[in-house]
């Protein structure tokens, strides 16, 4: 059941992105006067044709669906009748041409901006930014950051959720700069604290980076009770329930949910006995952690519970950030806008060594993160879909035969010599084209089969 809804949330989030990039295409092409002679969704053998009118657009569902196309009467692509010259893309000026191959990434820009804007307007749901236990020997210890902090503004942006943290501090993290991060403690006053970015590494970006800096999310002292067990997972063949005690573990007495996690991520495949409460009741269970590896590293023990937690406490460690109409407006161009820009960074880093390649993913990665996010809810599944859409129109501008950024190239040479580039040129470009996005293919799948392998 769990691959079938994954497998539908990656159906659905291609489906849209495809449509919305190439309607793009389609109605600018449209409105410059170009007959769209097929809008496919996917490529091969089609499954399902429709058209409304013998001289209108021809409308395909294709068997392959990681793709799509709007194909354009075009003299390049067969023979033209005289009177239709007018309607083809060739016979267009150089501008509407650059305006119809620009319309399907800027398309999949818009779409996050809408996104963002709904986001903003409703309400995104967060964890409050509160520093948990600073370790020793980290950066954040060396900043002098305390327990029970609250971070406020980092160098001259707010931040009022974790999601905040972790997105302001990954743009300096990319450039290991000094940041200057003001936080609040529990009566209210605030600090200032330098934090050092430069001792990262490229391989900390695509982990726990904030746990590698010190900066721990706040977690409250939960009592050792049971408020959830998933199904089949090690806690409920060993026969645990929502409102469970746990008192002890391998005779170790435990007083926090802490103290039990600690016990549990350290034993994994290693049989655990609990002393239980269930009431009036005592009586003891034995379990093994499951062991599961944690971004690659050596495997931690786990058993499928969570604690209670008093619903008071949670409300004070959420927030919902939401802005006004046109406020929210104005922060959606401007997410758009710097998510825009760290992608093209972290492209330009990945080519200079700086970061790694690892952080290229494929489509088996996007179809785990669609069904995670969607079975979070909505909200961040369209959250997701923004980003996802974001990095497809940035992909696609870039200056690479084949993409829409390449046909730009040419038109930018076009205007600067006054003449179409040769077919020659487009040839060889085609071809180097193809050898770059098949190196891309290959690092996805590559890090895809990684990640799936050492979980």
């Amino acid at each position: 059941m769990n691959l079938l809804f994954t497998l539908a949330a990656f159906a659905l989030t291609l489906g849209i992105l495809i449509v919305v990039h190439e309607y793009g295409h389609y109605i600018v092409a449209r409105r410059c006067g170009v007959r769209v002679l097929r809008f496919s969704i996917g490529f091969g053998k089609p499954l399902f044709t429709k058209k409304f009118s013998p001289e209108g657009t021809e409308w395909v569902l294709a068997a392959f669906p990681l793709g799509g196309y709007v194909k354009m009467l075009d003299e390049r692509e067969g023979q033209v009748a005289a009177a239709d010259l007018p309607f083809a893309f060739n016979s267009q000026s150089i501008y509407r041409r650059s305006a119809i191959v620009l319309a399907g990434p800027v398309a999949n820009l818009l779409l996050a901006v809408v996104v963002y804007w709904f986001l903003f307007v409703y309400g995104v749901p967060g964890i409050k930014p509160i520093l948990g236990e600073i370790p020793p020997a980290t950066a954040a210890a060396a900043a002098s950051f305390q327990r029970g902090e609250i971070l406020v503004r980092i160098d001259d942006e707010p931040v009022a959720t974790w999601q905040d943290t972790r997105w302001i501090l990954l743009q300096h993290a990319v450039q290991k700069s000094v940041v200057e991060i003001e936080a609040r403690n529990e009566r209210g006053e605030s600090a200032l604290h330098r934090l050092d970015l430069g001792g990262l590494t490229a391989d900390d970006l695509e982990r726990d980076f904030l746990g590698k800096l010190g900066l721990t999310r706040f977690q409250p002292d939960l009592p050792a009770r049971i408020g959830r067990v998933l199904p089949n997972s090690v806690a409920a063949r060993a026969g645990l329930q929502a409102g469970d005690d746990i008192l002890s573990a391998n005779s170790v007495p435990l007083r926090y949910w802490e103290d039990l996690v600690r016990l549990v991520r350290q034993n994994p495949e290693v049989p655990l006995k609990l002393a239980i409460r269930r009431g009036d009741r005592h009586f003891q269970v034995e379990l093994t952690p499951d062991a599961v590896k944690e971004n690659g590293r050596a495997a931690v023990g786990k058993i499928g519970a969570s604690p209670m937690m008093d619903p008071a406490l949670f409300d004070k460690l959420v927030t919902e950030v939401r802005y006004p109409v046109h406020t929210a407006f104005v922060r959606a161009i401007a997410k758009t806008w710097d998510t825009s820009l760290f992608s093209l960074k972290m492209l330009g880093k990945m080519l200079t060594g700086q970061v790694s390649w690892k952080n290229v993913s494929g489509p088996i990665t996007i179809a785990d993160y669609a069904g995670q996010s969607a079975h979070l809810g909505w909200g961040p599944y369209i959250s997701f879909l923004a980003l996802i859409s974001i990095s497809l129109g940035v992909l696609n501008l870039l200056p690479i035969p084949l993409l829409d950024g390449g046909h730009l190239m040419y038109y930018i040479v076009e205007m600067i010599k006054g003449s179409p580039v040769s077919e020659r040129t487009m040839e060889i470009g085609q071809q180097i084209g193809i050898a770059i996005l098949l190196t891309l293919m290959v690092f996805a799948f590559y890090n895809d089969i990684n990640r799936l392998i050492t979980g």
